[in-house]
């Protein structure tokens, strides 16, 4: 398919940074691959917020590929970083873990039962695998390797040997006031905040206390004895850069020279900068924890010059919210990460999802009753696509915009491949329909999908794989007991009998017309052309034609409807759910 072309206003957020990002390689490093960058940190799981620090470098990166550049996407593993807390929610994992504290995330067992070595591998291969699902391609940097093979050895020599102009840029820092606190557009729950975390570094010491006696210093020796980073620098000697520590957490000391020594590590708020100048990095995005005025951002971008560096492009990335956080938190702890989100989602959806906001617009991630919505809305802008061309696009006759022409291209591939897709991408809420009537019958499921559509009948559920697996996966994790559909084994006689003439007549118009409507558009005319009929209209009559009363009677026909066939008001789509229940047991139902 071809690629959008960029125009003015309408071009999308992508293409505008990779205008900017691809000037800007040029100016500082004409000829060489264009780099981006993200940076996790494996100390729990990683969630839809921490994935927008990877979707926008990573987006950015495509549209480079794109146009025929050469682009590298780091993604640097932060598992050289201290184990803070433990976390919350995880199997297997109790407030015993807090004698972990301190050490490094790479030197933290793994929960138990896991396949891996430690507590970051852990948490990082779920993040590879949902980021491979997704289509994204990056060069993974573990920092506990860099650090431990003793890559930045010279870096780290470097910035001790100037030590004292970092100290003089944080210092410009530590007395300001912080600035007053904006009004917020609205209350953010408990879910959002935790949401917007980063890898937790930004609240890290700069490296101005516990220096005992040598001053400020910008580097952290990881214990000999028991490996946490709760050590004192007491003696430094820059000639020979023999350094002396002392642990407060188990009282172990001892002297090492730095020169061959790979067991610590630079304070966050010069690592970072320091990795900027030594990757040549152009663009990376940071949350908000990272991006308010004297955090770690702002500060990184003056300590990058002693290092030679330039700061890269850094957009501040706004929340990603949950709906349907409440029922989650309840039942598993934490945010939803993205290997959650893609159990109920496919890859196009997740990825349209990040690339059609700007990176500082707030959105939210549906795991409630929205998510339908959100694949009506994804399957509508689908077909125009299908629908249209790049060289075709208006604002008028129900064609796309190019923006969103754009974002849809972004989700649905990529500059190497197109993502696998739904072969038969039936409607996301008749499959979550299908799927919690049946209740994991699939026989039954593709008996009910293949009456959808009698003119062109699906042979296999596969033709409806993977969204037909996410919605199901979606009704059986997400939805609460007291929503699903339970069809009734037996007709509700009591009610059958006390039903007035109205009623009776709308059931049998309904029954009468059963056979020659079964399918879903069929059945769709037949259950809201019964009341019109009814009325003195033609089944046909369209909403202008109609008084407003006939959508009142419409919602008491559905009703009736509804506590005839699962005992309730409402449920799913009356035309998926007839067409689940089957018609002779419709009919019986319903009194036949």
């Amino acid at each position: 398919m071809p690629i959008v072309a960029q125009s003015t206003e309408t071009t999308d957020w992508v293409s505008r940074f990779a205008d900017e990002v691809i000037e800007e390689s040029e100016r500082r490093a004409p000829g060489k691959p264009v780099v981006v960058a993200s940076g996790l940190s494996p100390s729990g799981p990683i969630h839809l917020g921490n994935l927008r620090e990877v979707m926008t470098p990573h987006l950015v990166a495509d549209e480079i590929r794109r146009r025929g550049h050469q682009v590298r996407h780091l993604i640097s593993w932060d598992d050289y970083d201290r184990y803070r807390k433990v976390p919350a929610g995880i199997a297997g994992v109790d407030e015993s873990w807090a004698e972990h504290i301190g050490k490094p995330l790479t030197s933290v067992p793994a929960p138990a039962g896991s396949a891996y070595p430690n507590w970051a591998e852990h948490f990082k291969a779920a993040m590879t695998e949902a980021l491979a699902e997704l289509g994204v391609e990056f060069d993974g940097i573990s920092q506990t390797a860099q650090y431990t093979a003793g890559v930045y050895r010279e870096q780290i020599l470097y910035a001790i040997a100037h030590r004292a102009e970092i100290d003089a840029i944080l210092d410009q820092y530590r007395t300001k006031k912080a600035p007053a606190k904006q009004k917020q557009q609205k209350p953010l729950d408990e879910a959002e905040l935790e949401a917007a975390e980063g890898s937790g570094a930004a609240s890290e010491d700069d490296g101005s206390s516990g220096a005992g006696s040598v001053g400020y210093f910008p580097y952290k020796p990881y214990c000999g004895n028991c490996e946490k980073d709760l050590t004192d620098v007491t003696s430094y000697d820059d000639d020979t850069t023999e350094l002396s520590y002392t642990c407060t957490a188990c009282g172990f000391a001892e002297t090492v020279r730095l020169n061959e020594f790979n067991r610590g590590k630079l304070v966050w708020k010069v690592d970072w900068p320091m990795r900027w100048a030594y990757e040549g990095v152009v663009f990376e995005p940071s949350g908000v924890d990272h991006s308010s005025p004297g955090s770690s951002f702002q500060v990184g971008g003056q300590i990058v010059g002693i290092f030679g560096g330039k700061q890269p492009i850094g957009p501040m990335y706004a929340f990603v919210g949950i709906s349907g956080m409440a029922k989650m938190s309840s039942s598993r702890g934490g945010v939803p990460t993205p290997g959650d989100a893609l159990k109920i989602m496919e890859p196009q959806l997740l990825r349209w999802l990040y690339a059609r906001r700007r990176p500082n617009q707030s959105f939210k991630i549906a795991f409630d009753q929205e998510i339908q919505r959100l694949y009506d809305e994804w399957d509508k802008l689908d077909a125009k696509v299908a629908g249209g061309t790049s060289q075709a696009i208006g604002t008028g006759g129900g064609s796309a915009l190019p923006a969103d022409i754009a974002a849809h291209s972004r989700a649905v591939r990529t500059a190497g491949h197109e993502l696998p897709r739904t072969a038969r991408p039936l409607p996301y809420r008749t499959l979550a329909s299908v799927a919690d009537i049946t209740a994991g019958h699939q026989d039954q499921a593709l008996r009910i999908l293949s009456e959808l559509d009698p003119e062109n009948p699906i042979g296999s559920l596969d033709e409806a794989r993977p969204r037909y697996d996410k919605a199901e996966a979606w009704i059986n994790n997400h939805v609460p007991a007291d929503q699903r559909t339970i069809v009734r084994e037996e007709p509700d006689a009591e009610l059958l009998k006390s039903l007035d003439e109205a009623s009776q007549q709308s059931l049998r118009l309904l029954l009468d017309g059963l056979a020659e409507h079964w399918s879903l558009d069929g059945l769709t005319h037949l259950v809201y052309g019964v009341p019109k009929v009814q009325a003195g209209f033609s089944a046909d009559a369209t909403p202008k034609e109609l008084p407003a009363e006939i959508k009142t009677a419409q919602r008491t026909f559905f009703a009736l409807l509804y506590h005839l066939l699962v005992g309730r008001d409402t449920g799913p789509r009356l035309p998926t759910l007839l067409l689940a229940v089957g018609q002779e047991r419709v009919r019986a139902l319903l009194g036949e």
